[in-house]
């Protein structure tokens, strides 16, 4: 099992001219005291228009800023809006390549195709189109990385043969992974060999049901990449405390937080009817599996309160299949950063030895010429 941290940077209100400043350095901040305890990856989400709730809209420069900040850590986008009116696809390769090579061979590449119309909407995306979009990226992007010269025909975009440079530093090229929200979407990352970047808070049994899916589908896959990336990712929120009671009462109001903030925001199905969007979205099911635990009980699968009970979570999410967890830290800024700071301490010095194994290998092929 490794472990993570995963940033929304989300920044309330009201908005003075040092806030959003303030909380990008304590974004830094925990990454550094991340990498010096040990955790594997620091994962950015890409957001735009999502006041409060996200103000992380160029992930790049702000990963950028952690690989230069830390020695170990690996660099997740969280995702890479695979979206042909937010982001080029020659520019995401090209952008990705340059911070693999920057971070020495650091650079974990998600992919994703935004679930709100919030973010659709503000950029003139067509809803329709994003499924398919997203599945031409994640098979053209490994070959713009791994091709001398590289020319396509496509439906996002088209372009004659030109040398896309500069090539990332891991050869073949770094691993690649896909959101996971919506129903089916784990199936689609097992047909393709991405790793499964799970985006949900609690639900542990039912996420076994998908990995085991996953676990299934992947073995008869057929990569769009250079390697196969069978690996699964979820996300809980983290605060681990002394005392129990104030762990889990502190890490109940960062989740009542968080849904506060999504509720601002519009998912794509709500405005426009698409057969393209039929969940109704992530942040609603972030919503409904933060805080659908029985009344005074913790959600499942939730690592909040003390060393113990954070532990016992950790243990069920290993036993689910989940090879990897990321923690959102901090919601609002509504904990302190010296508690922020105290709880990732605790978490590592208390529960981080109890999943410390025999490391699992990279998947084939994802390596950098410096070993990382």
């Amino acid at each position: 099992m490794k472990f993570g941290v995963f940033f929304e940077i989300s920044v309330p209100r009201p908005w003075g001219p040092e806030t959003e400043y303030t909380v990008y350095q304590n974004c830094l901040e925990q990454a550094r005291l991340a990498d010096e305890l040990g955790f594997d990856q620091a994962w950015a989400v890409e957001h735009h228009f999502l006041e409060e709730y996200s103000h992380c809209s160029a992930p790049e420069i702000f990963l950028t800023a952690i690989a230069m900040q830390t020695q170990q850590i690996r660099v997740g986008h969280g995702i890479v809006t695979c979206v042909p009116e937010l982001n080029n696809p020659i520019r995401s390769a090209e952008r990705a390549a340059v911070l693999d090579l920057v971070s020495g061979g650091r650079l974990e590449f998600g992919t994703g195709r935004s679930a709100t119309w919030t973010e659709l909407g503000g950029f003139g995306a067509n809803p329709d189109e994003t499924k398919k979009t997203w599945d031409e990226y994640v098979r053209v992007i490994p070959k713009m990385w791994t091709q001398e010269r590289f020319s396509w025909q496509g439906r996002a975009f088209s372009m004659p043969e030109r040398s896309i440079l500069p090539k990332p530093y891991q050869k073949p090229h770094p691993p690649m992974w896909v959101a996971v929200t919506s129903v089916g979407t784990e199936i689609d990352a097992a047909e393709r060999g991405l790793g499964s970047l799970g985006l949900s808070f609690g639900g542990v049994g039912e996420q076994a049901q998908k990995i085991a899916g996953y676990r299934k589908r992947i073995q008869s896959c057929d990569p769009v990449g250079e390697f196969v990336n069978e690996q699964v990712n979820t996300v809980s929120f983290l605060y681990c405390h002394e005392d129990d009671e104030k762990g889990i009462t502190t890490g109940q109001r960062m989740a009542g937080t968080f849904n506060y903030l999504s509720e601002q925001t519009l998912a794509t199905r709500q405005a426009y009817p698409t057969p393209s969007y039929l969940s109704p979205g992530l942040l609603y099911q972030l919503r409904q599996e933060s805080t659908s635990g029985p009344e005074g009980r913790v959600p499942e699968g939730l690592t909040i309160g003390d060393p113990h009970r954070v532990a016992q979570a950790v243990a069920r999410w290993e036993e689910a299949g989940v090879d990897r967890i990321n923690f959102l830290l901090n919601v609002h800024e509504m904990v302190p950063q010296e508690d922020v700071l105290a709880s990732m301490r605790l978490f590592a010095k208390e529960v981080m030895p109890q999943f410390q194994r025999d490391e699992t290998p990279e998947p084939a092929g994802a390596t950098a010429a410096g070993g990382a």
